[in-house]
């Protein structure tokens, strides 16, 4: 005889029902309840975690989770969540770059600034484009910031690289040279008869202008023997006041504090001549943290839109997660990825997420391995200590319990396939839990590289359907276009 229809269901039911069970029926339940928002939304907000590879962010997590900086107790580090692990939306996304299967910076950020793939070291270059197309502006991609400004958004760059680095150069700039940065010794005389200008320039003479730019780099904007590096004698501070004369210009913490950021009037901070200093080393009064940056710029493009009426578009980069890991020292690669986290929540505490699009992402990953059967709750920067079950593995313990190499030598959770073996102002003598510390490597190289596995990309927000599967990472240009109705 067939079951009645009014039949009930089948009953889930298991004799363990610990807390692993119920979590999962927790998140089940959070996913069955996922608002099915809006197809069109005002704004977009693009965060890139630089070099923030799948293993950076397992990493990253459990550190947060064994370091917390909000008030949370210290815990085993596993069971915690970054600021986008919950978000509704996660794609795996490709990032080769047209000439090269290992990425850089210029050629992944290139590609969701510009909805197309280019050569490695190159910034919104087609992939066949040379040089001489430096005559011919008119016929280089349109970056997304470029579209979104001739419809009316609002712009905003934040950055704690030099602002004139190879990912936020890419939301503004066009040059077949990541390196022509500014007039100086890395942009010759004979490359510069290309007709590109360079890449500060570009910035300050970016039609229309930013809302807000945030970021170090600023002895590319000032002239040598005047705290820069510029050999043409422009000041391109004074060029941008200037052309703003209600702009406010602001080079340490105190003066973007002293600024209310509800005012419209355009932003431009440098807050260091090079890259912003590590989390680790930066003194808060003279240089702002990647939140506070974020926080300003978001609240200066939520005033402007609301008085244009027009939506925004932000795009936020935290970049010393890179620098960290190609010194392989993991200690500050991990504290850069926690406050790129805490960057995220604090934005996704304050948006809409029905009418803005938020996308959390890195251009590419490294070669960071974490590996070697630690017990859980293992302190993720220190050396292995097996579960008490045991594991794979054959090499013996040591003294203290630390699992051992083939050369009796106690391993870490974090190491790296390539880097430098020595390295200035670190060392591999010190404790793995130290800061200084410098990670093993399998291969000694100058500078340890970028990998060239996929890297996440999550989303939510109006279209953060759109964000599933795994993708060509110029698609994520497409995806915000897409959000913004643009056709």
């Amino acid at each position: 005889m067939l079951a009645s229809s009014a039949t009930a269901a089948p009953v889930l039911d298991s004799p363990v029902k610990d807390d692993w069970w119920q979590g999962g029926r927790a998140a089940l339940q959070a996913r069955l309840a996922v608002v099915n928002r809006p197809k069109r939304a005002k704004n977009v907000i693009l965060l890139i975690g630089d070099g923030m590879g799948v293993t950076t962010i397992t990493a990253a997590r459990i550190f947060d989770g064994q370091h917390p900086i909000d008030g949370r107790a210290p815990a085993s580090g596993e069971e915690n969540n970054l600021a986008w692990d919950r978000m509704t939306n996660t794609a795996l996304v490709k990032t080769y770059n047209s000439n090269a299967q290992v990425p850089d910076s210029a050629g992944t950020a290139s590609s969701f600034n510009t909805g197309v793939k280019t050569r490695i070291g190159v910034i919104n270059f087609g992939a066949n484009q040379g040089a001489e197309a430096c005559k011919t502006p008119e016929k280089l991609p349109r970056t997304f910031a470029e579209i979104a400004r001739a419809h009316g958004m609002g712009l905003g760059i934040v950055t704690t690289t030099r602002i004139t680095h190879a990912t936020p150069a890419a939301v503004y700039g066009h040059v077949p040279n990541r390196n022509w940065e500014g007039a100086d010794k890395a942009y010759p005389a004979a490359d510069r008869a290309s007709g590109c200008p360079d890449l500060a320039a570009q910035l300050v003479g970016f039609k229309g202008g930013f809302d807000v730019a945030l970021g170090g780099g600023s002895a590319r904007f000032l002239p040598a023997g005047k705290g820069g590096m510029r050999d043409d004698g422009r000041n391109l501070v004074d060029e941008w006041v200037k052309a703003w004369p209600q702009g406010k210009f602001v080079a340490d913490a105190k003066g973007l504090r002293a600024l209310n950021s509800r005012d419209t009037a355009p932003v431009l901070g440098l807050f260091n001549p090079d890259h912003i200093s590590f989390e680790v080393d930066r003194k808060d009064d003279a240089e702002p943290g990647l939140p506070e940056m974020a926080g300003f710029a978001l609240a200066k493009l939520q005033a402007v839109s609301k008085a244009s009426g027009k939506g925004y578009y932000l795009m936020i980069e935290g970049g010393r997660i890179d620098h960290a890991h190609h010194g392989s020292n993991p200690y500050r690669a991990l504290k850069e990825a926690q406050m790129f986290s805490a960057t995220v929540a604090e934005v996704l505490k304050r948006v809409n997420l029905n009418d803005t699009l938020v996308l959390v992402t890195a251009d590419h990953s490294h070669v960071l391995t974490m590996a070697g059967y630690p017990e859980r709750g293992n302190d993720i920067l220190g050396y292995i200590k097996p579960p008490a079950s045991g594991g794979e593995g054959d090499g013996g313990l040591s003294p203290e319990g630390y699992a051992l190499d083939d050369r009796g030598q106690p391993m870490t959770t974090l190491s790296y396939a390539n880097g430098p073996f020595v390295s200035r102002g670190l060392s591999r003598t010190l404790p793995p839990t130290d800061p200084n510390y410098l990670a093993n490597k399998t291969y000694g190289t100058a500078s340890e590289s970028h990998g060239g596995e996929d890297v996440a990309l999550f989303a939510e927000g109006p279209r953060a359907d759109l964000v599933r599967g795994v993708m060509e990472q110029n698609v994520i240009f497409h995806i915000m276009a897409e959000a913004l109705g643009w056709r």
